[in-house]
């Protein structure tokens, strides 16, 4: 398709709240190009005409179908189209004209499909023709002729049109994924005129109700209650924000006058203005009605072309500037690990990741030991980053409330997680606890959060973890960063979506305490605005940051399951539940046949499953329960040439990746889960090429197979062409596995070097440190028994005692020391590669 881009100049990936106009730089210190840009981009006019259709097959028993056909294009108008009902015929013929304003830079995907009327019963869904609309030149007219189903000779005839539209391109904001389009705001206010009052007249008691309602808008319907016995009274006026170029209508409902039947009517009653929004002029306050008692008016202008949600792929510009300050820190640490002769330059200093595992309270204990051996081999000053899920979330929201945690001893923060992790666990389900636990969720509702059981969850945390009431908030560990003093944290998720496993469809969500975001979209807001709500990228609704105990609820939400996660638990794969619950999708002719270009989605059919299928479906997808934000990808659309970003097919991993009109950006909330209900790893965020991660130290605290997960990781990376070291382990250290192995990736270029800590109890039996044997006393000490069926550590188990946890505490400290020359091994020759790379 023809481009419409007259005037293209660069923008920083940066709003102004998150540095707009600052010079970026990458890790390197080399200046790096944006890639959002804002563009005046040209629209066009769509012409579609609905001609016929073909032996269509018989839906009902006893009569041919009752065929009509809708229009569906929510690219270009928040409204479905549909054509009249030909009624017992199964070759209807309609010949009926519809006009849509599209944006050339957006993907349209038109969806046609086609109903059977039924009076008394739903109507039945015969299928769905899914038309990418890239694939019509400008300027010229297609008939064309769908074969819906080759035995029955089933078929749609369709005609397009796609011809230049007078007035001026629409600005767009773009980072080759999403796309952000012009939104105006509209003013409506009721003035009531002057009366004239009589004397010894009484007081009216009667009022009058206004009702505004822009379809498609962030606000939908608003109204306006005025009293009708003032002398003069003027309302607030009411706002409304949408889409400048999607075929917006203000209706209004007067006094009296009866709400609208359906969403698709335009006019509702004789006498109640209804006004096309797109030819509106702008800034210019208009009379929408006059009436004896009142006038109506209205005002539209453009919003600035300013985003909340920053568009990008590179790093926020607060993490470069950590990343600067924290090298101060790790290069002189590696120097003195490493006993170099010479100060590291900035090019020759290793990003370094320590990436752990979820696991409950297990993985929360394993880690203080596991960064307190790290701690005394002086490693922990040189890492950059600390990722973390479930468990090991609660270890890294404990510590980095204390801004210089790593700088210190950690024995203080290890024994106050002792004395939680002992106490008695019964009295977070007293009556006490469970009357803070309803007022705190009321507050949050009132607050504007949609509240679900993750957040009780979260909450039922916060009593176990912590003494009282936790007022931490994630946007507060900015002071534990703010100098470069520790690894910079990064907490992850999954969005998932309702109907679908979670193979099926789940995106990458990560946590720092500068951004939430979705890296598959290159989509990111401000901590403290997550949760708030946005609508085409700018900030509507402002919501109080969640406290950190709320977020905990959401990165371990073990009560997110459904049947498919306990059914993957024993078994590899899904094809046999996929039978029942995947669409049914197929490619199907078109005639005549349109060159295919890249970036161009092939026309496909869709069978709507019966009403045993569709329970069949939700009863295995559906999940206990999920955590729910308000989304900030809302209202964004999906660019033209997305499928061909090198960003996004990164992250494209799920079946309705090529449905651009059912992504994430077409829902009002976010549903995020526990990343181990797809991977048990946090490694993804460090997997980002922006960030240049060199060494990874992986701390495995699973239950299970140890190999598990790192393997998992290893396939998905290999499919999604991710740079991974490969995982090459005997058959023997499978099942006798050591307590560390190196991968140092040399068989593939550009990937970090691995070492994989499993949580297992080797040598710790018979070695209380590195290199002293145990006396027979302290030979119980060993004994830690990890996943046995007895044993002390399951997943779900929420309270130890105070041996269990100094064990366990021990051992995960015990396997990092005892492993130092793998460790100082990796180092060094993460550092040859970086001076290899700059020579």
């Amino acid at each position: 398709m023809e481009r419409g881009g007259i005037l293209c100049q660069e923008l920083t990936t940066q709003t102004s709240r998150l540095g707009e106009g600052i010079t970026l730089l990458n890790s390197d210190g080399e200046q790096r190009t944006p890639v959002t840009k804002i563009e005046s981009s040209l629209c066009y006019l769509l012409t579609i005409r609905v001609i016929r259709a073909r032996n269509i097959h018989q839906a009902d028993v006893l009569s041919q179908t009752d065929c009509y056909v809708s229009l569906w294009l929510p690219t270009a108008s928040t409204n479905k189209f549909q054509t009249k009902t030909v009624r017992n015929c199964k070759d209807p013929v309609w010949n009926e004209t519809f006009y849509f304003r599209i944006q050339s830079q957006v993907k349209n995907v038109l969806e046609l499909a086609l109903y059977d009327k039924d009076v008394v019963t739903r109507d039945d869904h015969l299928f769905t023709v899914y038309f990418d609309i890239a694939k019509l030149s400008l300027g010229e007219q297609v008939f064309m002729h769908f074969k819906c189903d080759s035995q029955r000779q089933e078929e749609l005839e369709v005609g397009f049109a796609l011809d230049n539209i007078s007035g001026p391109p629409e600005t767009i904001i773009t980072n080759g994924v999403l796309v952000s389009r012009k939104i105006c705001c509209l003013e409506v206010q009721v003035v009531e005129k002057k009366k004239k009052k009589k004397k010894k007249e009484k007081k009216s008691l009667s009022k009058k109700e206004f009702s505004f309602k822009v379809q498609g808008s962030y606000e939908g319907t608003q109204d306006i209650m005025l009293g009708s016995d003032l002398v003069f009274s003027s309302s607030s006026p009411v706002k409304f924000h949408y889409v400048r170029y999607k075929q917006p209508t203000l209706d209004v409902t007067l006094p009296g006058k009866k709400r609208p039947p359906s969403l698709q009517s335009r006019v509702y009653d004789k006498g109640s203005p209804n006004l096309e929004l797109h030819s509106f002029p702008s800034g210019k306050n208009m009379i929408l009605a006059e009436d004896k008692g009142f006038d109506l008016y209205a005002k539209a202008e453009d919003c600035p072309d300013h985003l909340d949600v920053r568009l990008g792929f590179d790093l926020c510009v607060q993490e470069q500037d950590f990343l600067c300050k924290r090298q101060k820190y790790v290069a002189p640490a590696l120097k003195k690990v490493l006993q170099l002769e010479q100060d590291l330059l900035d090019h020759e200093t290793p990003v370094v990741a320590i990436m752990t595992t979820g696991g409950g309270m297990r993985s929360l204990t394993a880690l203080y030991g596991s960064l307190r051996g790290l701690k005394k081999l002086d490693v922990l000053d040189c890492a950059t980053y600390l990722t973390g899920l479930s468990g090991t979330t609660w270890t890294m929201s404990n510590l980095y409330r204390d801004a210089d945690w790593s700088q210190k001893d950690l024995g203080k923060q290890i024994s106050e997680a002792r004395k939680h992790m002992t106490k008695c666990k019964i009295n977070s389900l007293s009556l006490e606890y469970l009357k803070y636990y309803k007022k705190q969720l009321c507050q949050r509702k009132s607050e504007g959060h949609k509240t679900s059981f993750i957040d009780l969850w979260g909450l039922v945390l916060e009593s176990l973890l912590h003494d009282g009431k936790d007022n931490h908030r994630l946007s507060d560990q900015q002071r534990a960063v703010d100098r470069g003093q520790n690894p910079l944290p990064i907490y992850t998720a999954v969005n998932v979506k309702n109907n679908y496993s979670t193979l099926d469809f789940k995106e990458w969500v990560e946590f720092t305490p500068y951004e939430v975001g979705l890296q598959k979209y290159g989509a990111f807001v401000r901590v403290e605005d997550f949760g708030s709500e946005f609508f085409m990228g700018r900030l509507m609704k402002k919501v109080p940051e969640s406290r950190i105990c709320f977020l905990e609820g959401m990165w371990s939400s073990l009560f997110s399951l459904n049947v498919l996660y306990i059914w993957n638990l024993s078994h590899s794969s899904e094809d046999f539940w996929h039978k029942w619950t995947q669409d049914k999708i197929d490619n199907i002719e078109e005639d005549p046949l349109l060159p295919l270009k890249p970036q161009e989605l092939r026309t496909r059919l869709f069978t709507p499953p019966g009403p045993l299928g569709s329970a069949l479906r939700a009863a295995l997808t559906d999940r206990l329960a999920v955590a729910q934000e308000h989304n900030f990808l809302k209202g964004f659309q999906m660019h033209n040439d997305y499928l061909e970003n090198k960003h996004f097919c990164r992250w494209k991993d799920t079946v309705l990746d090529t449905f651009p009109n059912q992504l994430t950006q077409s829902e009002e909330f976010l549903s995020l889960v526990d990343t181990g209900f797809f991977i048990n790893t946090s490694i993804m965020p460090l997997l980002k090429p922006e960030r240049k991660v060199d060494v990874i130290l992986h701390l495995n605290y699973s239950a299970g197979s140890q190999i598990q997960a790192l393997d998992q990781t290893c396939k998905y990376c290999s499919e999604q062409g991710i740079l991974f070291p490969r995982v090459d382990l005997s058959e023997e250290d499978r099942k006798n596995l050591k307590e560390c192995y190196l991968f140092d990736g040399a068989e593939t270029p550009g990937a970090p070097v691995l070492l994989f800590f499993p949580l297992i109890n080797d040598t710790f039996q018979k070695y209380k440190v590195p290199g002293q044997k145990r006396s027979e006393s302290e030979m119980e000490d060993g004994k830690v028994d990890l996943y046995g069926c007895c044993s002390p550590y399951s997943t779900y188990s929420i309270q130890y005692t105070e041996k269990a946890y100094d064990r366990l505490v021990d051992l995960g400290e015990y396997n990092i020391l005892n492993n130092k020359d793998l460790i100082m091994q990796a180092l060094h020759t993460a550092v040859a590669r970086k001076r290899q790379k700059k020579k």
